[in-house]
């Protein structure tokens, strides 16, 4: 963050100052968790249900924190507003008009935010320094944390944006209004929320309308909803995908034993081979993607060859795969979970099972509505289709996945329902072996225990 004193913190957010004559600067960062305040830091205050961060101001202030934001007097040097969340978004406005140089790439899309996020992260350290921290902090809080992170020296800055609903995205780019914008993908991730695919295309647009007439949007060629939004900016668009017409485009797509994509990426008259270090077809438009914002903020198309066959999973849970028990090669996708991004971990499931047994442990998709039942038997003939040999479903709630699975005729695959990931991660244990290839997705939560599981290497003795 850039330096900044609570005098001016206060006047920026219509704040009160406390215990202070407001001289304090903070030149650190801003935190909301007051273990990670560090000194000349700025310690945002929430009351929760288990504890009242106004309670620790005392602890990181004595740690050298240079104050507190919240909206009590925690008896420290502070400031005092009415709204956390809209005293953050005002400092992130504040903070990106005093960094002109700066170039804001906002990012969204039903799935692959994240990872795509991360590729942008690594690509454009290659041309400067670059904000873009792991995890997925796309919302009212995550928004502007990442924002304040960036400083005098930040050249690029690139924000995901969620939503859960129309207006959600407009909301963020009030707050920081990008010059490149990305749309992935639009799915049936939040249809609870958003009521239909129409309704998520129309919420997800909100990002290329928030573009100046010379920004630059990105869109999914493939993807007839977000093409579509190419109408709602009057910023440039750049077409990426595997369809004719794409203005950056992968050709000769093919997948390896490992899952890994490699293609031929044409831009214009430039063309060579990409090779991806990470697993699953579906990168290969996360890639494009990313490229594409590498090329327009100025990398060397023969630099963006070699640099996407390096990318690489930078935030947890996210097709991250390892050697896990009894030798058994894991995909930990666990991190969420939609119909189409279980699709794809699916194929790249089946991809990396040629001549062994794969294992898919699926657990409940939430926020799917009224699409629920059918969106759980979707995923479930999927993985009949595609020959998974085993097929754990864990919890009630995910049954319907075993009910579509059911529906393929011909599948001789073995189908269990697990009451909750503790006998999910039983009947891996006492059936795993070194040709094993395991897939472990589901919403938050959901099947985290057992991917943990699988990650250590023995059993855990009991003390």
């Amino acid at each position: 963050m850039i330096p900044l004193s609570l005098g001016e913190i206060a006047t920026i957010t219509g704040g009160r100052l406390v215990n202070s004559d407001g001289a304090e600067t903070v030149t650190g960062g801003v935190e909301y968790d007051s273990r990670k305040v560090g000194p000349g830091g700025l310690f945002v205050a929430f009351a929760g249900e288990k504890a009242d961060g106004h309670d620790f101001g005392p602890k990181v202030v004595a740690a050298g924190a240079a104050g507190v934001l919240g909206t009590r007097d925690a008896g420290v040097p502070g400031v005092v507003v009415e709204d956390q969340l809209d005293a953050l978004a005002k400092l992130a406005h504040e903070v990106v008009g005093r960094l002109p140089e700066l170039t804001v790439v906002g990012l969204t899309g039903s799935s692959g935010k994240t990872t795509t996020k991360d590729y942008l992260g690594q690509l454009l350290s290659r041309l400067g320094p670059t904000v873009a921290p792991a995890g997925s902090l796309n919302n009212e809080l995550g928004f502007p944390y990442t924002v304040l992170q960036a400083d005098e020296k930040t050249r690029f800055l690139v924000l995901e944006m969620g939503a859960r609903g129309v207006g959600h995205i407009r909301y963020l780019t009030d707050i920081v209004r990008p010059s490149i914008g990305v749309v992935l993908n639009v799915g049936a991730a939040h249809l609870g929320e958003f009521g239909s695919v129409e309704g998520t295309a129309l919420a997800k647009g909100e990002l290329v309308e928030a573009l100046p007439a010379d920004g630059v949007a990105v869109l999914n060629a493939d993807d007839a909803l977000v093409s579509a939004m190419a109408s709602r900016t009057g910023a440039r668009v750049l077409l990426v995908g595997e369809a004719e017409g794409a203005d950056l485009r992968a050709t000769e797509v093919a997948v390896d034993s490992a899952g890994r994509a490699s293609y031929v990426l044409k831009h214009g008259f430039d063309r060579g081979e990409v090779r991806l270090g990470v697993a699953g077809r579906h990168q290969v438009a996360n890639s494009l993607a990313a490229a594409a914002v590498a090329l327009t903020a100025g990398m060397a198309f023969a630099e963006l060859l070699v640099a996407l066959g390096e990318v690489g999973i930078v935030s947890g849970r996210r097709m991250d795969v390892f050697e896990g028990r009894n030798g058994a090669t894991v995909v930990d996708d666990s991190y969420n979970a939609n119909p189409s991004s279980t699709a794809a971990a699916l194929h790249a499931l089946a991809a990396m099972g040629t001549g062994k047994r794969t294992t898919a442990v699926l657990g409940y998709m939430a926020e799917l509505g009224d699409h629920e039942v059918p969106g759980h038997a979707e995923v479930g003939r999927l993985a009949a289709e595609l020959g998974v040999d085993r097929l754990i479903v864990v919890a009630e709630n995910a049954r319907p996945i075993l009910d579509g699975a059911a529906e393929v005729g011909g599948w001789r695959g073995a189908a269990h329902l697990a009451a909750d990931q503790a006998a999910a991660i039983e009947l891996l244990r006492n059936d795993l072996r070194a040709d094993d290839v395991v897939l472990v997705k589901g919403s938050r939560y959901r099947t985290w225990d057992v991917a943990d599981w699988l990650r250590r290497s023995e059993e855990v003795q009991p003390t």
